[in-house]
């Protein structure tokens, strides 16, 4: 089938590469414009571009979506499926274009964790498992008919990185998958349960702060949701200190909020026990151990 992908982080070249590397043709891929970055204000391309332009595929740009002339353009490229992976709410006039509809890969076994943050908002949750689905589009965001749905475990060990990671990897086999269900018209669609629905909304920099007054396993685990990005981070003497890595416990006996350093360990009490800091950044420097930070600061 003639395909136009729609993506822009990481997680969508895993898809992009899938599908340029099938029977499958991509005939363009639509990706967020080109942004100034750093002090030198150089423009930088997203992930989904610089696979593109590697593999010498055709790139759309358009601020936006609803632009005639981006929609006309769609229109000549004839294609018969739009392909959605991490990319902007598309309006109507864009993903019923094609034949035989458009798709998105989201991450989460839905109707759970609708939104623009699931894989983060399982593991702010403490999961133990979520998943990968495709659905087709329909104008309510993350409502569509279910094509297929793929279920991951969540380790211990997980973070944000290594999940995201994993999904993406799964998530291109689906969509791949998806592709050749829709070509073959042997999809079975599963319609949403909208009773079971959750919201994984949009992480921001206040849902980042830490609140000392939670149990442990909660900060422990918004710890493993926001790392490596955007970040968990609490304030000490009016500098910000971000937290990458975590355990907890009950080890010593602390009031909530007060840090404890120990043997080159730091600890600090919450409501039900004390979480222990691994990793942690100070304001303007770089990520590091609680070892190597103890050899230059103190609380």
């Amino acid at each position: 089938m003639k395909v136009v992908f729609f993506g822009t982080p990481d997680f969508a070249v895993k898809s992009l590469d899938k599908i340029n590397n099938s029977n499958h043709k991509v005939v363009a891929v639509v990706t967020a414009p080109d942004k100034e970055r750093g002090r030198g204000r150089k423009v930088s391309f997203t992930p989904v571009k610089e696979y593109a332009f590697e593999n010498k595929l055709k790139v759309i740009q358009s601020e936006k979506l609803k632009d005639e002339n981006f929609v006309s353009e769609l229109i000549s490229l004839e294609a018969d499926i739009f392909v959605v992976v991490a990319f902007r709410i598309l309006p109507v006039s864009v993903f019923t274009i094609p034949r035989m509809g458009s798709f998105n890969l989201h991450g989460s076994l839905l109707p759970k964790y609708r939104g623009a943050a699931p894989i983060q908002w399982a593991l702010i949750n403490g999961d133990q498992k979520t998943g990968v689905t495709t659905f087709f589009l329909k104008e309510k965001v993350d409502t569509g008919n279910i094509i297929l749905s793929r279920e991951i475990g969540i380790n211990n060990e997980d973070n944000f990185k290594t999940l995201h990671d994993k999904m993406s990897v799964i998530g291109a086999d689906v969509v791949l998958e998806t592709l050749n269900l829709v070509e073959n018209k042997t999809v079975n669609l599963t319609q949403q349960d909208d009773s079971l629905a959750s919201p994984a909304p949009k992480i921001t920099k206040e849902m980042c702060l830490i609140d000392w007054e939670k149990p442990a396993s909660d900060i422990h685990n918004k710890v493993r949701g926001l790392s490596p990005f955007p970040g968990a981070y609490f304030e000490y003497d009016g500098k910000r200190y971000k937290v990458f890595k975590t355990s907890f416990g009950k080890e010593f006996d602390l009031k909530i909020g007060e840090i404890l350093t120990e043997k080159k360990r730091i600890f600090i009490g919450t409501f039900d026990g004390t979480i222990e800091v691994l990793e942690i950044q100070p304001e303007g420097r770089k990520r590091m151990s609680s070892e190597e930070f103890l050899r230059g600061y103190q609380f």
